[in-house]
């Protein structure tokens, strides 16, 4: 009889432990659909920006890794998953993505929504369309983030003024990451303001903080690293006496240290274009990396 007791106590206490955890699993899957917020966007510079605006409202995911270049990209099965799943798809737009059809295609009815809508355009060099590197300048991801409020705020109203605070707080590191950028490159020499690097992508930066920029090739998804483009680039940085040449993380690096040997001009360091830095390089976000992209710039221009 003792013994039946003893087993009855303990299927109850067993019994009582199921149905707890059964009760937590629920509340944690509730509470996780509370948050309800689930959106996927092309590269991580963008769910950067993305993420500053929504911040614990929910999560965004982006498909491009760190250290690939978005231009042509080859989706994965991950992806179309990812996509499907998510509210809404932000892409930069600009022509930048153009695998973005053949994703839509497989996704179901995702809502694509361009971030760099408003821009002010610069047209590419010698090819049709528009140069889409535009978050190279921080006035742009300011429109950006304005994009993004607008669009979370029509399709989550109750959020909306969670993230009308969080762009804001966003928007002002922006401007304060502007700020820091004009006083960095005050002092580089007017005959040294010159970027060169292998895809011509910081035209935008260019023109925000008065500098030339030239690059072997146009943008990456065009063609690349010819012996036309990189003589013409050699010849460049020898008439113009350019003292430093940069490379990007997302790019070859074998071209421009093509033309840096051959030149005899040193690579000051790598620059950031397309993505973000890895965990633990002091670039992970887009403030840090436009922060490094200056210093290497000023590094490397200033007394050369």
């Amino acid at each position: 009889m003792g013994k039946v007791k003893l087993m009855l106590a303990f299927l109850s206490v067993a019994l009582l432990a199921a149905c707890g955890n059964d009760q937590n699993n629920e509340e944690n899957a509730a509470s996780e659909n509370d948050a309800g917020i689930f959106v996927t966007t092309s590269f991580s510079i963008l769910a950067d920006v993305i993420d500053g605006v929504l911040g614990d409202s929910g999560e965004v995911d982006y498909l491009v890794p760190i250290g690939e270049e978005p231009h042509e990209y080859e989706p994965v099965p991950s992806d179309f998953r990812k996509v499907s799943d998510s509210s809404v798809f932000y892409t930069n737009g600009l022509g930048l993505e153009e695998w973005l059809e053949r994703l839509i295609e497989n996704t179901g009815e995702t809502p694509v929504k361009s971030l760099s809508e408003g821009v002010t355009e610069i047209p590419l060099e010698g090819e049709s369309g528009a140069d889409p590197h535009a978050w190279l300048d921080p006035a742009n991801i300011e429109i950006y983030a304005e994009n993004v409020l607008a669009d979370l705020s029509e399709r989550f109203p109750d959020h909306k003024e969670i993230f009308a605070e969080n762009a804001e707080t966003y928007i002002q590191e922006i401007n304060e990451l502007d700020e820091w950028i004009k006083e960095q490159v005050e002092g580089i020499p007017e005959e040294n303001r010159i970027i060169v690097v292998s895809e011509n992508a910081f035209k935008y930066y260019g023109e925000a903080y008065d500098f030339e920029t030239a690059g072997i090739w146009e943008i990456n998804s065009g063609e690349e690293g010819t012996s036309g483009q990189i003589n013409a680039i050699i010849d460049l940085v020898r008439d113009r006496d350019i003292p430093s040449l940069f490379v990007e993380t997302t790019v070859d690096s074998r071209y421009i240290e093509t033309v840096s040997e051959d030149t005899g001009v040193n690579i000051a360091g790598e620059v950031y274009t397309d993505a973000v830095g890895m965990d633990g390089s002091g670039a992970e976000t887009y403030v840090d990396m436009m922060r490094h992209n200056t210093e290497v710039f000023v590094d490397g221009l200033m007394n050369q």
